[in-house]
C-alpha cells in the first residue's frame, strides 16, 4: 500500500512524533510511505531512510497556493492509495485537494480537542464529507470538536496515539549515567517536557514549583522544550525566585534517558488531546502528576496523579504527595503504569487501529 502523509510541521510536537513513528512502523510492515509537510524546521524525522521527506515551502499564507501546486503534483506522482493528513491546516489542504484530484482514501486526523475558533471549526464543517473520515486521538477530543460544530457524530472517530514501548523503557544504567551528565544525585527529579506554548501552561507549573519549594528542598525540576513563549516562561521562574531548582534544558533528543533518570514527571497543560508525553513517562514506570485537561484522563486511569488544570496549589499538593511515595510504592505504580500503556496504547495497537481505516 502507499500511503502520503500530510502534516503541517515537523517540530518537537506530540503530533508530529506520532506521525513519523507511525510511518517508521508502516515501511516495517513492507508499506511506502512518504511525508509531506507545510512549514517550519523538520526537527522530527523518521529513523527509515527510505521514508521521503518532502518541504511544501509554505512559510506563510501567500505561499498557501504554492504549496498546493507542489502537494498536487506530489499525489500525481505517487499516486497514493491513502492519504493521510494531520493537524488543521494540512486537514483542511488535503480535503481541499480531493476536489482537484483522485484520492482512493483520505483520513483526516486532528490531535487536540482545541483547534481553533469558530471560522476553523465551520471550515472544518463545510468541507468534512471529503473526507472519508475524521479521527482524533481521544474521545474527549472527538466529544469536543463534535460539541463545538466541527464534524457530527460518526464522522470522527477516536485513535488512540501509540507508544514505542521498545523504545521508552526504564533503564537503571542509563538513569544513573545521565544523572550524573545533569550533576544531579541525592534529590529527586521532577521532569516535564513539552512546547512553550499556551496549550501547556507553564505558568501552572511554575507557581506550582514555588509552592513546592516552601514544602521542601531535595528536589530539581527538569524542562525540555522551545517555543514562543519561552522568555516568558523564563522570566517568571526569575520572578518567583525558583530558578535554583529549575534547569531549563531546550530541545533534547534523548526523552527516554532524561524519563528513566527521573523520579516524577509531570503535565501542568490548559488542554490536551491525548498527551503522548505522559504514556511515554508511563512506558518508562515513573509517577505521573498530570492535569485532567483533554484524553489525559484516559490514558492515566488509576495509575497516576490527576489534578484540575489550572490550580497550581492543588498541583503543588498532588506533586508533593507523589515524591513522598517510598520505593516500593513508585515501583509498584511504575509497573502498573507501563502495563496500562502497553494493554492500552501501543504503537502496534495504532498502526493495526490506522490500517483498518486504511482498508475500510
Amino acid at each position: 500500500m502507499k500511503i502520503l502523509f500530510i502534516i503541517t510541521g515537523l517540530g518537537m510536537g506530540g503530533a508530529e512524533h506520532v506521525v513519523v513513528n507511525l510511518a517508521d512502523a508502516l515501511v516495517a510492515r513492507g508499506h511506502e510511505v512518504k511525508i509531506a509537510y507545510l512549514t517550519g524546521e523538520a526537527l522530527v524525522l523518521p529513523s527509515n531512510p527510505d521514508i521521503e521527506v518532502v518541504f511544501l515551502c509554505m512559510v506563510n499564507g501567500k505561499d498557501a497556493f504554492r504549496a498546493c501546486i507542489k502537494v498536487r503534483a506530489l499525489v500525481k506522482k505517487m499516486q497514493p492509495d491513502v492519504v493521510h493528513s494531520h493537524m488543521f491546516h494540512s486537514n483542511l489542504l488535503a480535503r481541499l485537494l480531493r476536489l482537484t484530484i483522485n484520492i482512493p482514501t483520505l483520513i483526516c486526523t486532528s490531535h487536540s480537542k482545541d483547534e481553533g475558533g469558530r471560522l476553523r471549526m465551520l471550515a472544518y464543517l463545510l468541507t468534512d464529507k471529503l473526507a472519508d473520515i475524521s479521527t482524533n486521538v481521544s474521545q474527549d477530543a472527538v466529544d469536543s470538536l463534535v460539541a463545538k460544530g466541527a464534524t457530527t457524530t460518526n464522522r470522527m472517530v477516536s485513535v488512540p496515539n501509540g507508544v514505542d514501548t521498545n523504545k521508552f523503557f526504564f533503564n537503571n544504567v542509563v538513569r544513573i549515567l545521565t544523572r550524573n551528565e545533569l550533576k544531579i544525585d541525592n534529590v529527586n527529579i521532577i521532569l516535564a517536557v513539552g512546547r512553550m506554548h499556551k496549550a501547556k501552561d507553564y505558568p501552572n507549573l511554575l507557581n506550582a514549583i514555588a509552592s513546592l519549594k516552601v514544602m521542601r528542598q531535595d528536589f530539581k525540576v527538569l524542562i525540555v522544550g522551545d517555543g514562543p513563549l519561552k522568555e516568558e516562561v523564563t522570566s517568571l521562574a526569575e520572578r518567583l525566585g525558583i530558578t535554583d531548582v529549575i534547569s531549563f534544558l531546550g530541545i533534547r533528543r534523548d526523552i527516554p534517558a532524561l524519563m528513566s533518570a527521573s523520579d516524577v514527571f509531570t503535565l501542568s497543560s490548559a488542554w490536551e488531546g491525548f498527551g503522548l508525553v505522559v504514556a511515554e513517562a508511563m512506558a518508562c514506570e515513573r509517577v505521573v502528576v498530570a492535569t485532567n485537561c483533554g484524553g489525559v484522563n484516559e490514558v492515566i486511569g488509576s495509575k497516576g496523579f490527576l489534578v484540575e488544570p489550572k490550580n497550581s496549589e492543588l498541583l503543588a499538593v498532588e506533586l508533593n504527595k507523589a515524591l513522598n511515595l517510598n520505593i516500593a510504592e513508585r515501583f509498584e505504580l511504575g509497573i502498573a503504569a507501563r502495563k496500562r500503556i502497553i494493554d492500552n496504547y501501543s504503537l502496534e495497537a495504532n498502526v493495526e487501529a490506522y490500517l483498518e481505516l486504511y482498508n475500510s
